[in-house]
């Protein structure tokens, strides 16, 4: 499905994460859940933990002092989000990618999302993603991503949440500005919803509403209504990890809220969103995955962060 560019191996990733498969890579519907599985338990030391889980650094890491170092700050004392980040969402599987019980997602499901889930088992080529339509949340492929801070003379108005340029065709904005979600009986269902945020100490709260059902929440095949209702709790631990706590609410799809937490890694500086436009299959930067397997920074282990 998906072409490689050779580019320069000048931009190599760093970092701390679970590792992602992405569905476009690794198969269709539940087999690509199936491959994440079977990837995403790789090598890996173990690393610091936060709220109970384990983050982990990958083989090779060397330079453990400046991922572990000080949390950066802005000038009104908030922590700096800016750089650019891999991971931190799910993608073929939610109960790893999530940190959860094996079973533990699937066994909440109520009688109408269980059909929906079981609907999808065998499909292999009906999920949206695979033809460029929006991801939406809670997923992360495992291409590059930012947080833009839109200020104006009033102070913080929004932020941006892009991905590699041009994937999946969208951005995502979440309103800073203190306004309301708009009335339900007027707002209408979207791929990515209706965002708010606020910050609660040094965690970054997102709360979003008015998704439409259009999209899967993982490759295989993962549920949802138009009644879900996320809320993320995005925490920089330190200079190199970012966690979310992701909280879903979906009365119609499971039977009680969950949470899971999931991880995201600081790349090397220097790297930047580059262009992919999924329609053509053009993958310039980290979405082309030129590195293969084994090299520093992909699979075999990342190089020092720093000089």
């Amino acid at each position: 499905m998906k072409s490689h560019l050779v580019i320069p191996a000048t931009l190599v990733v760093v970092g701390l994460s679970l590792v992602l498969v992405h569905a476009q890579q690794s198969g269709r519907g539940r087999q690509g859940g199936q491959a994440a599985q079977t990837q995403g338990g790789g090598g890996g030391r173990q690393g610091p933990t936060f709220q109970g889980m384990t983050i982990r650094a990958r083989d090779g890491e060397t330079n453990t002092a400046v991922i572990n170092g000080p949390v950066p700050r802005m000038p009104d004392g908030h922590p700096d989000f800016s750089g650019v980040w891999e991971g931190g969402g799910t993608d073929g599987d939610m109960e790893i990618d999530g940190n959860l019980k094996p079973g533990e997602l699937t066994s909440l499901l109520t009688p109408w999302g269980k059909q929906i889930y079981d609907s999808r088992a065998n499909v292999k080529y009906e999920e949206p993603y695979i033809y460029c339509l929006p991801m939406s949340v809670p997923r992360h492929n495992p291409y590059p991503w930012r947080f833009v801070f839109n200020y104006t003379s009033k102070g913080l108005d929004r932020i941006y949440i892009l991905h590699e340029t041009g994937d999946a065709g969208a951005h995502r904005v979440v309103y800073m500005d203190g306004r309301p979600h708009p009335d339900p009986a007027t707002l209408i269902p979207t791929w990515w919803g209706h965002s708010i945020g606020r910050w609660d100490g040094d965690t970054l709260v997102i709360d979003t509403v008015g998704y439409n059902d259009k999209f899967w929440m993982d490759a295989r095949g993962t549920p949802h209504s138009e009644q879900l209702h996320t809320i993320e709790r995005w925490t920089r631990v330190n200079y190199g990890t970012m966690v979310d706590e992701f909280t879903l609410d979906d009365p119609m799809a499971f039977t009680r809220p969950i949470t899971m937490k999931m991880a995201a890694r600081i790349t090397r500086p220097g790297v930047d969103l580059m262009e992919y436009i999924c329609a053509e299959n053009n993958q310039i930067g980290l979405a082309g995955g030129y590195l293969k397997s084994g090299s520093p920074g992909i699979g075999g282990g990342p190089p020092p962060i720093g000089k």
